[in-house]
């Protein structure tokens, strides 16, 4: 009984591990919210009855929007680890210390990545370089916490963890497949770049029109998918069911 009360009284005052929920609070509200205002600013990108100019001021909107789901989504997971950590069974936590503080270090390194491809692109060969090693991180990412998602959900006390971590398993599954998701996106979005250009370069045609809304009409489901799994995320993380850890 005293080590519940304890648990509970730690998520009070300021202190590691409130600023931990804080913190993964703030980047899950930015991370909807942006990705919310990249989908409303891609309408007006498809809307033919605006002139190139317009709808380019709407590109411009959208990527600048983008950058905070980018930036909310490589620092979700050492957000998550560090709320885990530092949390009333953090001493039961294997991710500690040393290797919490390596969690952050490659975590950062991937942000740098991952702003210096939205900044730089793939104009020049060190950019391309640059955007092929973030692909590499988020396929490789997101393979290996969807695989441990799984065996968590799967094996009766995982890692030997015998609290019933089943919902944690579910929140990193959930956010190994936002991953992939945006993954997708980028395949869809190939074509979008040339057909913008040409819409800028030569104005409105069928042709135009078609390229640009098969590119980004096709990243419909995964953006909605995104939605879908970073809500179960937040609901997982605030209800954890069947966890007996408290």
């Amino acid at each position: 009984m005293s080590e519940t009360l304890a648990a509970v009284e730690a998520v009070h005052g300021f202190n590691g591990y409130s600023l931990a929920i804080l913190l993964h609070i703030v980047l899950f509200a930015y991370w909807l919210g942006g990705d919310l205002g990249v989908f409303y600013s891609s309408r007006f990108i498809l809307r033919e009855d605006l002139s190139p100019q317009t709808r380019g001021t709407a590109l411009k909107i959208m990527h600048g929007v983008d950058l905070a789901p980018r930036i909310c989504l490589v620092l979700f997971l050492p957000s998550g680890i560090t709320l885990m950590a530092w949390g009333p069974l953090g001493d039961e936590f294997f991710v500690n210390g040393p290797l919490l503080a390596l969690v952050w270090v490659a975590s950062l390194i991937w942000l740098a990545i991952a702003v210096y491809d939205y900044f730089r692109g793939t104009a020049t060969r060190f950019g391309h370089t640059i955007a092929r090693l973030d692909l590499v991180v988020r396929y490789g990412l997101g393979a290996t916490l969807l695989g441990i998602g799984a065996y968590t959900m799967v094996v009766a006390e995982p890692f030997g963890v015998d609290t019933n971590p089943k919902w944690l398993g579910a929140k990193l599954a959930a956010y190994a497949l936002c991953i992939l998701c945006g993954v997708l996106i980028r395949w869809k979005l190939r074509s979008f770049g040339p057909a913008f250009g040409r819409l800028m370069a030569t104005g409105s045609t069928p042709e135009v029109e078609r390229d640009l809304r098969s590119s980004l009409r096709g990243c419909e489901p995964y953006v909605f998918a995104i939605w879908g799994f970073v809500l179960l995320a937040a609901v997982l993380g605030v209800i954890k069911p069947g966890s007996t850890a408290f």
